[in-house]
């Protein structure tokens, strides 16, 4: 039997803004005050990211405007996103759950993965050793998460969310019916506002009502794919397995984020693109690989819309990040529909070994096709503007922050719009 972990860090980003802080010499712990990350602290504009548990209390949500944050709270301390600190922390949590399991995968940049079958004889028993993770993380990195353990993901992952903060809760087979199916639909991952609202109009308002309900049922009222998937969560069945970054790169070398808040301008899909970039394009370098075709997708922030994206053929294959980047920009305009999304990812298709295009066939961790389960009716077959290919300074540039990264760590170097 599969034993999978899904680890969440708590309020991530008000967290690791607050034990940044800590270490530089600030006695005040935001956490323990009336506060939020927001878009834009000096206007007092954009949205709510994240919020302390006291501006929870008092009415504040994630995804709400500063201004209406303002009205229920007028004296909530307001902080400015920084993803360069948010992206080395969760490289910190993500090192710490790989002393327990090589098989991690990343589904946000506050949550992973880990699969601990057959880690049973090596570390003790798996709540066990979920409670001796959580409060590893808490004493090493100084912030809390929580743990759910069950047999699949969407069970870890439902069972994470029972009740916070600092929380390990098992959620296996035999638990589903008292534990899981008395929660609103709405707390079903994969169940978005529109979902939710048919769902509630059709007297389905508990999970477990979409659990005993008849699944033909279900998928006439959110569409067949969205509602057997649905049907499917509700009974605590998933097969999915946990698939590693280096898995990825087998198929194609590419990375998507799932952002804890939807972003809905230009300037927030500009940060994660940027981060994808870096990222993807240290992995094209390491592996000595140049990319041909550059995806883009994006799946909304209402999960019963279909993901969507876009993709361009270059003149001249591409490994450096600013060209990466540059590509992930425009695609993302030409496609993005104006409506909040919450996933994100820049792929890479066409692998080849050197600027002249030649295909190479690549085994394990080298590259390779787009990702299995790219959305369908991705756009192509446009022609980008790189026709002369990268600037000598920019690869070498690259070479220089990637040496740097290797001998120093990741966090060495920081990219900034």
């Amino acid at each position: 039997m599969s034993v999978i972990f899904h680890i969440d860090a708590n309020a991530a980003y008000l967290s690791w803004a607050a034990v940044e802080r800590l270490k530089h010499g600030e006695t005040e712990d935001i956490r323990r005050i009336e506060s939020a990350i927001a878009g834009d602290p000096k206007t007092r504009r954009g949205i709510i990211l994240a919020k302390s548990d006291l501006a929870k209390a008092l009415g504040v949500r994630t995804g709400e405007t500063v201004q209406a944050a303002l009205k229920k709270c007028p004296w909530l301390k307001l902080f400015a996103p920084d993803h360069d600190l948010y992206a080395r922390y969760s490289d910190a949590m993500y090192e710490e759950l790989s002393r327990y399991s090589p098989v991690i995968e990343r589904f946000s940049i506050d949550e992973c993965y880990l699969d601990y079958t057959g880690s049973e004889a090596l570390f003790g028993p798996p709540l066990e050793v979920a409670h001796r993770l959580k409060d590893e993380m808490k004493r090493k990195l100084g912030f809390t998460v929580n743990v759910g353990v069950s047999v699949n993901k969407i069970l870890a992952k439902m069972g994470s969310e029972l009740e916070k903060p600092d929380r390990v809760h098992s959620l296996f087979p035999d638990e589903i019916e008292e534990k899981m199916w008395p929660l609103p639909i709405g707390n079903l991952f994969s169940v978005g506002r529109s979902s939710r609202t048919r769902l509630e109009t059709a007297g389905i308002r508990t999970i477990g009502d979409a659990a005993r309900a008849d699944r033909s049922f279900i998928m006439s009222l959110i569409g067949e794919a969205h509602g057997a998937s649905v049907h499917d969560f509700a009974n605590g069945r998933d097969d999915s397995p946990v698939v590693t970054a280096e898995e990825h790169d087998r198929k194609g070398i590419g990375n998507s984020t799932t952002t804890a808040w939807d972003v809905t301008t230009l300037e927030e899909a500009d940060k994660v693109l940027l981060w994808l970039s870096d990222k993807v394009g240290a992995r094209l370098r390491k592996h000595g690989c140049y990319a041909r075709v550059v995806s883009v997708s994006m799946r909304p922030s209402d999960f019963s819309k279909r993901p969507y994206g876009h993709q361009r053929k270059l003149d001249m294959p591409i490994h450096t990040t600013d060209a990466i980047y540059a590509e992930a920009k425009a695609l993302f305009r030409e496609a993005w529909k104006g409506e909040p999304v919450r996933n994100l990812g820049v792929h890479f298709n066409e692998i080849t070994d050197s600027r002249e295009g030649q295909i190479s066939m690549f085994g394990v961790g080298s590259c390779g096709g787009l990702p299995a389960g790219f959305p369908a009716g991705v756009a192509g077959g446009q022609t980008s503007g790189f026709a002369a290919g990268e600037p000598e300074n920019a690869e070498e540039l690259d070479k220089a922050v990637d040496s740097i990264r290797e001998r120093f760590g990741k966090d060495a170097v920081k990219r900034g719009l």
